[in-house]
Parts: C-alpha cells; structure tokens; sequence
C-alpha cells in the first residue's frame, strides 16, 4: 500500500528494467498492478528515458 509519507525509492536500474518491460509490448495497466505503480510515475519514466536516456531528473540549463 503507498504512503505518502514515506514514498518508496526506485534505483535508476528498476526504472529501466520497468520501461524496458513496456517498450517489449508487455501492457502498462498490468506493469502498474503487477508493481503497485501509479500511471503518472509509469508515464514519466517512459517519457524520460526516451527523451534522454535515464529516468534522474533533466538539468537545469
């Protein structure tokens, strides 16, 4: 169950090992069940490593 006052932290590994799944047609409502992952999070990782490669946050240019 989340809590948010303590949210759970991912390691940059999981993040594409998760993105991964869903690029290899794997559907993204069962990838959020199946690792309790709300569609926004599941979405900006998708979003991050295709746009740069990593999930970490984009610098501040």
């Amino acid at each position: 169950m989340r809590d948010p006052k303590h949210p759970r932290q991912f390691t940059e590994e999981f993040r594409r090992q998760i993105v991964a799944l869903v690029d290899s047609g794997k559907p993204r409502a069962e990838v959020m069940r199946e690792y309790d992952l709300g569609k926004s999070t599941l979405d900006r990782w998708i979003q991050r490593v295709h746009a740069c490669g990593s999930t970490a946050a984009a610098d501040n240019r």
